[in-house]
């Protein structure tokens, strides 16, 4: 690890295992929805990519076949567990380890490109895990984000506030609904490339979960 990579985190420092079932089989049953967004947030890719905190693997059906090398971090071992038997179905080499978005355990500027996949919404520190993002990642190298988060309307946006402040962490493994990916993204010193937000599902009742946005961001040039 680099001399300049924070303390490591213990391994195990996210430790759901309820949530981490009901998130496996929930995820399954919503991949006829969100397959299409998995796809198009990976599309393109190539060389050495880091996929944070990948659940039950699910992405990794999508790589497309230029992406030389996928590194998994997943700090939940049951959802970590999943993860594995994931990879050995990929068609690209995925390398499932253990650790925490604040303290990737790999070396600085080791990799073309990093995918986040709601995942911001339920890491512990966000500023320092996007700082650790940034440091992993080569001088120009891209991030790509599917995240769900803060709703435009002003009453919507009080509502996941108050969720994020009372029951929603407890009951859904850490997650926030009200974080936005776009201002911590700019915070971190990355620069926004193109994105969309839209709404999931598409169609029925908005939920304080729907709001989401996918897109790139790049670790500028060292120059």
């Amino acid at each position: 690890m680099s001399p300049r990579s924070p303390k490591p985190v213990s391994r195990d420092v996210v430790h759901h295992p309820v949530f981490a079932r009901f998130y496996a089989r929930q995820s399954v049953a919503a991949e006829p929805v969100i397959g299409a967004h998995r796809k198009e947030l990976l599309t393109g890719l190539s060389g050495r990519v880091i996929e944070i905190g990948a659940g039950n693997g699910l992405n990794f059906a999508y790589y497309p076949g230029e992406v030389s090398e996928v590194v998994a971090i997943e700090p939940e071992r049951v959802l970590r567990r999943l993860a594995v038997s994931a990879a050995l179905r990929a068609d690209v080499p995925v390398d499932v380890v253990p650790g925490a978005a604040e303290a990737l355990p790999v070396k600085s500027e080791a990799f073309d490109a990093a995918v986040v996949s709601l995942v911001l919404c339920s890491v512990r520190d966000v500023p320092r895990a996007l700082g650790e993002i940034r440091r992993v990642l080569r001088p120009g190298g891209e991030l790509r984000f599917f995240e769900h988060g803060k709703a435009p309307g002003t009453l919507m946006a009080t509502t996941q506030r108050i969720l994020d402040r009372t029951v929603w962490p407890t009951l859904f493994g850490g997650c926030h609904v009200g974080r936005d990916t776009l201002a911590a993204l700019r915070e971190a010193g990355f620069a926004l490339g193109a994105h969309r937000r839209f709404l999931v599902p598409a169609r029925g009742p908005r939920l304080p979960s729907s709001y989401c946005v996918l897109g790139t961001a790049r670790r500028p040039d060292a120059s």
